[in-house]
């Protein structure tokens, strides 16, 4: 009996073009950003020196005429004459005009931007001056940009006073501040101090006036008392009126391994 002739599966053709490994760069990453060759390595692997300097030649572009020279009839006048070929302007102005320079707004006129965070009525906690660490209510945002904010008086003996937001904490504890009103006239012209000027050599003496510490006036006084009174209000109407109490009249502080920018007030 004949052997049975087995077919063998055909080769495949070869490719006319044979695929390209990716290689590796000369310069890779050792571990922990660390290359193999330095930037001053690379820097004459690369032969970049060689093409440093090295600039194409600038193209000289033909300039166009500006005179030509025309023949001129008649004996006695040359024969010829060089004529420009753009005509000089038959009058110039004798004043120069006016430019207009558009005024620049001045600093105090700037638009101010507080944080959305920052709402009459919110709980602050002052990071600096005389009153930090206390809680202090804000009223209102002023022109300047600056916080007008109380304590109130009463409760931990923090007046009426501005202060920049970049000092506050602000809490997610707010008051209804609809019992607060009339609040039109504090603003920063209000909160000025007047400052007397110097006397002049002929005054007499500018060492005999002493330096007068600032004192409250009574009007200053009686307007603590009225913004006190609403305040105490809106809080008296608060749900947890009791706790809101004891919260503004107690000190912030942070004990060890607290940390603020990882607290949620």
């Amino acid at each position: 009996m004949a052997d049975a002739k087995v077919k063998t599966p055909a080769k495949p053709a070869a490719s006319a073009t044979p695929a390209k490994k990716a290689g590796k760069p000369r310069n890779y990453d050792l571990g922990n950003g660390v290359y193999r060759f330095s930037r001053t390595r690379m820097f004459h692997k690369k032969a970049v020196y060689k093409f440093l300097d090295k600039k194409t030649p600038k193209t000289v572009k033909p300039k166009k005429p500006v005179t030509i020279e025309k023949k001129i009839n008649g004996d006695k006048n040359g024969g010829t004459r060089v004529v420009r070929l753009l005509k000089r302007r038959a009058n110039y102005p004798t004043v120069d005009p006016v430019t207009v320079h558009h005024s620049k707004k001045c600093f105090r006129d700037h638009t101010r931007f507080v944080r959305p965070s920052l709402v009459p009525g919110t709980i602050l906690i002052l990071l600096a001056g005389r009153h930090k660490g206390k809680r202090v209510v804000l009223l209102k945002v002023l022109k300047s940009g600056l916080l007008l904010v109380t304590g109130p008086f009463l409760i931990n003996a923090c007046p009426m006073r501005r202060v920049s937001q970049n000092y506050v904490i602000a809490t997610s504890t707010r008051l209804d501040m609809g019992a607060v009103k009339d609040l039109e006239k504090y603003d920063d012209d209000y909160f000025k101090r007047k400052r007397e000027k110097r006397a002049k050599k002929e005054e007499g003496d500018i060492f005999t006036k002493k330096a007068v510490e600032y004192t409250a006036s009574e009007q200053r006084k009686a307007d603590q008392k009225i913004v006190d009174k609403m305040v105490i209000d809106s809080i008296k109407s608060h749900a947890d009126k009791k706790m809101l109490f004891t919260y503004l009249s107690a000190m912030f502080g942070l004990r060890s391994s607290q940390y603020p920018h990882r607290m949620k007030f």
